[in-house]
């Protein structure tokens, strides 16, 4: 389908400049118009710069950037948007600004004009709702920096015709973005899925679970993440980012998406990030997050006995990393640390641990080795519910790439248990981290609740399984999409921790969606 030969923008900020570019990139005349004449120059020097960083990268030739930038012109008057065959506006997040602005429009444009909204935040429907042509407008959402970031969601509101759906999609495909469709729900599909990201990671900390270095820490060197959610909260600004949650909360009600108390002390203490110079780290010379620690060589292992009892991905990939590091992992009587799955023992629900792991309470752990030091897997059990003499340790497959394992023990914990469980961690070539109890420990509570609200979200139909994934590592740059984690892990394996959260906790924050639920009982990945 042909995209409109007349594009244009209103807003020349850092997004809306960026949207400029790449639909004059995308070959389109591209009409660039904001009410504040200072905010127009700086628009049109934000794409001039921007397309001689890809000349510099090689990524353009100067006859190329030159042509691309004489496609971009300034239009000083909403009026000079009228030869236009759609506007996207990438306006200041307030509903009644975008309804007068498409009002404007509506009088100005042809009536087979698009009407494409950037907002991230508000009701695609709702907006077109208060506009004379409700059937003209849809979402089209595109991902801060506009011109890098590789997807963009299109949403359709409740009036919109198809052809509109259409030419967005058209319009977002020419421009290079992977587009993906997306329901007009709060968050539609990405940041809804996302929120558990930064929600769940507020809550390890509000409970005493982790740090925030050691959160950040574990996602990244654990999970691959290329940034924690405490130090992309920063960059973000926390009170932008907590006015998302609340925006969420209060558009639901639904006890997943409640705000952090930690959250709203930051942001009334001032606290707002690196543009304060400070939030949860403090910026300046030097400062900001600490570096990750250089994880130590991989071997040592010397043929010492060590028992791992249980069934899974993430066991077998420890059983793996564990005789790569010259360990030998069998049914040893008197192994030198022995590793088993633990299920809630003494807690109600310890079969659901269980089939995560393939042991049935913490009877298995101490059946691995009889006396000998033990380590429990902490997929759907706390450690003090199930054995509180032995420490617990909790890792996610795929593992091959993890610099970074997880350990937790108790005040009761056997300290040569302790020394042997970071021993063997070292020996595998990862850093141990040590953090508070709890089903999951810290990586997999987080990326148990991105995989409950993905599927959540696919099992009402609101986005499908390939642009879930897609939408959450292009995004949002997440290592892996929760289908995909899913698929790696094993449903079992997140319902456990789910599970094990739930009946810890008794918080309705951890009910696990029905598909999950579902799919896990049949032994399969969300898809």
């Amino acid at each position: 389908m042909a995209i409109p030969n007349t594009i244009g923008v209103v807003g020349a900020g850092t997004m809306g400049a960026g949207i400029a570019q790449l639909a004059a990139q995308a070959g389109a005349r591209t009409l660039l118009h904001d009410p504040v004449p200072e905010a127009l120059e700086r628009g049109l020097a934000t794409i001039a710069a921007g397309l001689d960083r890809q000349v510099s990268r090689g990524r353009l030739d100067a006859a190329e950037a030159a042509a691309i930038r004489a496609r971009v012109e300034p239009a000083a008057s909403l009026d000079a948007l009228a030869p236009c065959g759609l506007v996207i506006e990438a306006a200041p997040e307030r509903l009644e600004l975008k309804l007068d602005l498409f009002a404007r429009l509506a009088e100005i444009t042809a009536p087979d004009c698009v009407f494409a909204t950037n907002t991230s935040s508000l009701s695609v429907a709702e907006i077109a709702a208060g506009t004379p042509r409700p059937e003209r407008v849809v979402g089209l959402h595109f991902f801060n920096p506009a011109p890098v970031m590789r997807l963009a969601e299109v949403v359709p509101g409740v009036a919109t015709a198809p052809e509109v759906v259409a030419t967005a999609r058209a319009v977002g495909e020419a421009m290079g973005k992977r587009v993906i469709d997306a329901a007009d729900v709060a968050g539609f599909l990405v940041n809804r899925v996302n929120r558990p990201f930064f929600l769940e990671a507020l809550r390890v900390v509000q409970d005493g679970q982790a740090t925030v270095e050691q959160v950040d820490r574990a996602m990244r060197m654990g999970g691959g993440f290329r940034m924690g959610p405490f130090e992309l909260m920063d960059l973000i600004g926390i009170e932008t980012n907590h006015a998302v949650a609340e925006g969420f909360y209060r558009q639901t009600l639904e006890p997943r998406y409640r705000p952090s108390p930690l959250a709203a002390r930051m942001v009334a203490a001032g606290r707002l990030g690196r543009k304060t110079g400070q939030g949860w780290y403090r910026y300046g010379d030097g400062d900001g997050r600490p570096a990750d620690p250089e994880p130590p060589a991989a071997g040592g292992g010397d043929g010492r006995p060590l028992a791992i009892d249980g069934d899974g991905p993430a066991l077998d990939a420890l059983r793996t990393a564990a005789r790569a590091a010259g360990w030998d992992v069998g049914a040893h009587a008197e192994p030198y640390l022995a590793i088993a799955a633990a299920g809630a023992a003494g807690a109600a629900g310890a079969g659901g641990a269980a089939g995560a792991g393939g042991a049935a309470g913490a009877g298995g752990a101490a059946g691995a080795g009889g006396t000998a030091p033990r380590a429990l897997f902490l997929a759907g059990a706390s450690l003090h519910l199930s054995d509180p003499r032995a420490v617990g340790i909790h890792l996610l497959a795929p593992f091959d790439g993890a610099r970074l394992v997880e350990l937790t023990r108790t005040e009761a914990s056997d300290p040569v248990a302790a020394e042997r469980a970071e021993e063997l961690v070292r020996t595998l070539g990862r850093h141990p981290e040590w953090v508070g109890d709890g089903p999951g420990l810290v990586l997999g509570r987080v990326v148990a609740q991105l995989v409950n609200e993905a599927a959540f979200l696919i099992g009402e139909g609101n986005g499908a399984p390939e642009d879930v994934d897609a939408g959450m590592e292009l995004g949002v740059n997440h290592p892996r999409g929760p289908v995909a984690w899913s698929a790696a892990l094993g449903g079992a394996h997140v319902l456990a921790i789910l599970d094990g959260l739930q009946q810890e906790l008794r918080e309705e924050r951890y009910r696990a969606a029905p598909l999950l639920r579902r799919r896990a009982a049949l032994g399969l990945a969300l898809a």
